[in-house]
């Protein structure tokens, strides 16, 4: 499967479901039952039920069903392990809620599993025996392993509504006073000490440099670095087959956005930037589906003779292009490969036994990647990294003036709001001029003004624990520091909170239904699976790596 996986929002399930199985049977590995874990020794119990094999084994089915189904039509893999999906600790967790399901007397219908079904595959565009033909069979599976899925799958829904239902017991009183808390907004200037703003004042003697370099030689280390071919299988090339994938896409966003309310996607303010974000990411998720059934077609084709020099012979020969990319380390991917962090993470696993990659999905398309060479981690001279050195010292000096003046500012600023002085005269009298911020609330999702300089979280903590007509005292950042003077706080709009207030309370409820379950499952889960082989070695492993390693 993919080596990364590219904007899996959850809305994008209700969306991309309609792409039609076929491609995906023929474009993931199968897994069939043989793949499944054989462990020697006793399964162990739960809540003093022995676990059998044949319980096991189904439980285990249902999970890589679910994988298949979150994950859009892509069949679980060793590589998927990596992404911390682990099939066997899911298993022991599914066998925990189809028990507990059994002791608060869940038992959902073969009608109502059937319904569920059928809805499911609908969506799909599929009916009962074009499933099982190209999805199920293919893969060990039968449509009694769908049947039995389905059923858990909404048993564990009702078992959520059960054991969470103290979470849905919440007033309209009491959402209202949160909606109010989360839309209320807030007036407030600002007053940045950024350290760029001190680099003039900063004096660097040669020594000084010189010793700056020595006390941090560790941190100009170059670190180790590889050097990769490979082929890049562009999104921008399967536009024509995710059009005739995405049938009524517009009619489908259209009522998702109308079941979604104002909760909509980041950068939307308005149902219509909504749509087109979300029509957006339907089409690069089609695209992605697409170019990858090509990435592992042409995966396969090396998996006979996956070494880094085949890489080019299988291209050549389906008239591919092999680009080779700079050294490069884990933080810094070169600039013409428009990939995720994720990247680095899979390819510094590759090794002269494995060196090539799974297909990695990109930004700008699926890679297959080689590994090309091995450079180890080396120290730096003096001379090479002067410049870089130069500039560090400036800006750790800067960062120092910059937090001085703020702190010098802070006095200030308390003496004189102490003596009945307004904000805006004591900025002129300490001759620094503060910035206006717009209007914003807990909601606020962006905020260029305060962006540049801190994370917007950070910012809205602060500006929510600071009383009106006061000052946030002098708060360091990352560039420097801010001093906020919070003025006025504004209520929510009465017509706007009206509109919105029934499906705000509808989202609270289900918030904390989930919170109630959540909480629950991790108490009686933690005791009743704590006689399972398979936990008790993870947590014997967890308490080796906390211990100091003895030399």
């Amino acid at each position: 499967m993919f080596g990364t996986i590219r904007k899996h929002q959850t809305w994008l399930w209700a969306i991309i479901i309609t792409l039609t199985i076929i491609s995906f049977v023929i474009f993931f590995s199968p897994y069939t039952r043989t793949n499944q874990p054989v462990r020697g020794g006793g399964l162990g119990s739960i809540n003093g039920q022995v676990i059998t094999r044949e319980d096991f084994n189904r439980a285990y089915v249902e999970v890589l069903l679910q994988y298949f189904f979150m994950s859009h039509g892509q069949w679980y893999s060793e590589s998927a392990k990596q992404s911390s999906f682990d099939p066997e600790q899911r298993t022991y967790l599914r066998l925990f809620t189809i028990q507990k399901q059994d002791d608060l007397g869940i038992h959902v219908s073969a009608e109502t599993a059937a319904q569920f079904a059928t809805t499911v595959l609908a969506n799909m565009r599929l009916n009962k025996d074009t499933f099982e033909e190209r999805v199920l069979r293919p893969h060990g599976l039968t449509m009694d392993d769908f049947a039995r899925f389905a059923q858990h799958e909404i048993g564990i829904e009702e078992l959520m509504a059960t054991v969470g239902m103290s979470g849905k017991l919440v007033t309209t009183q009491e959402v209202k006073s949160v909606y109010i808390r989360e839309n209320e907004t807030l007036a407030s200037q600002a007053v940045f000490f950024s350290g760029s703003n001190y680099l003039s004042q900063v004096a660097a003697t040669p020594e000084q440099i010189s010793q700056f370099f020595t006390n941090r030689q560790a941190f100009y280390r170059i670190p180790e670095r590889i050097q990769v071919s490979y082929v890049r299988f562009p999104f921008s090339n399967y536009l024509a087959a995710a059009e005739k994938q995405l049938t009524n896409l517009n009619e489908r966003i259209d009522q998702y956005v109308l079941q979604m309310g104002t909760n909509y996607p980041k950068d939307a303010k308005t149902p219509e930037e909504a749509k087109a974000i979300l029509r957006q990411d339907a089409y690069e998720q089609a695209e992605s589906i697409e170019a990858g059934k090509e990435a592992k077609i042409f995966a396969l084709n090396l998996s006979t003779n996956a070494h880094p020099e085949n890489l080019e012979t299988v291209a050549k020969a389906s008239n591919l292009p092999v680009q080779t990319s700079a050294p490069f380390d884990h933080e810094n991917i070169p600039k013409d490969l428009d990939v995720s962090p994720d990247f680095a993470k899979i390819v510094f696993r590759l090794t002269p036994e494995e060196p090539v990659s799974p297909p990695i999905v990109g930004r700008d398309g699926v890679y297959v990647v080689a590994l090309t060479k091995q450079i180890p981690s080396e120290a730096p001279t003096f001379e090479s990294v002067r410049d870089k050195v130069t500039a560090d010292y400036k800006y750790t000096e800067a960062l120092k003036l910059a937090r001085k003046a703020g702190a010098d500012f802070d006095k200030l600023l308390t003496n004189g709001l102490t003596q009945g002085k307004t904000f805006e005269a004591i900025c002129t009298e300490a001759k620094v001029k503060p910035t206006a911020l717009p209007p914003f609330s807990l909601k606020t999702k962006e905020l260029p003004e305060v962006e540049s300089h801190m994370d917007i979280r950070q910012f809205k903590q602060i500006a929510y624990g600071t009383p009106l007509g006061k000052a946030s005292g002098f708060q360091p950042t990352m560039d420097g520091g801010i001093e906020l003077f919070v003025q006025s706080k504004s209520p929510p709009d009465e017509n706007k909170m009206k509109t919105e207030l029934p499906t705000f309370v509808a989202q609270v409820r289900l918030a904390r239904q989930n919170e109630a379950f959540e909480a629950w499952f991790r108490k009686e889960g933690s005791k009743a699976l704590a006689d399972i082989p398979y936990f008790r070695e993870k947590e014997k492993q967890q308490m080796n790596a906390r211990q100091p390693s003895r030399s």
